[in-house]
């Protein structure tokens, strides 16, 4: 596949709390970073995710009395998953993988500090309406593709790709270069929604032939 000048490689939230050893593990989290950077050469435009989140978060478990951790609750925006808490702003878990060496990237963008509201998207928070400010940017500078990589596959780089189809950028995810959680079916229903959104997979190898 031909990248193009229009095209942006989006890193989603490879930070410490989501790789072994951190607060909210996804399994091999570390194993998306070389596929990454093979990727990033080939890519003139990068743009980082960070989860930062507030202490005491309303996605937390720990800030709802007798709750547990992958539990939900219904919140004013729907429902919400509870979490261990991580990725807390100024922490070591928040901090990027320090094997993570894009040292290229145009853009971090921070998503998850409205303490009331959680983000998986790097586009809106969880309420769909709320915007980070990532479209804008990205229109601005006239990048219409998108290649989505990071973590996790299921959360936070699935939804990202929901919304930049919603938007109107074509979407695509480098599914090698990813990372799941799968909790309760939690891949397969992503997958799902890919499908009827026109989000396309790939495989790392399809972008540097």
């Amino acid at each position: 596949m031909q990248i193009t000048g229009n095209d942006v490689l989006i890193v989603i939230d490879v930070q410490n709390d989501f790789c072994p050893g951190g607060a909210l593990p996804v399994r091999d989290g570390d194993a998306v970073i070389d596929p990454i950077h093979n990727l990033a050469v080939k890519f003139g435009h990068i743009v980082l995710t960070q989860d930062w989140h507030t202490p005491g978060h309303s996605s937390f478990a720990s800030a709802h009395p007798g709750k547990k951790p992958f539990e939900q609750i219904e919140m004013s925006y729907g429902m919400q998953t509870l979490w261990p808490d991580h990725c807390v702003q100024g922490t070591r878990g928040a901090e990027f993988r320090p094997s993570l060496g894009l040292t290229r990237a145009e853009l971090i963008l921070r998503k998850g500090f409205r303490r009331e509201i959680d983000s998986y998207s790097a586009f809106f928070e969880n309420d769909r309406t709320t915007a980070t400010g990532l479209a804008g940017y990205l229109r601005e500078r006239g990048l219409t593709r998108v290649f989505l990589a990071g973590l996790a596959y299921d959360f936070c780089v699935g939804y990202s790709a929901l919304d930049a189809r919603r938007l109107g950028f074509e979407a695509i995810v480098l599914r090698d270069a990813c990372r799941a959680i799968d909790l309760d079916g939690s891949v397969q229903k992503m997958e799902a929604e890919f499908a009827r959104a026109g989000v396309v997979l790939m495989e790392s190898t399809d972008v540097l032939g």
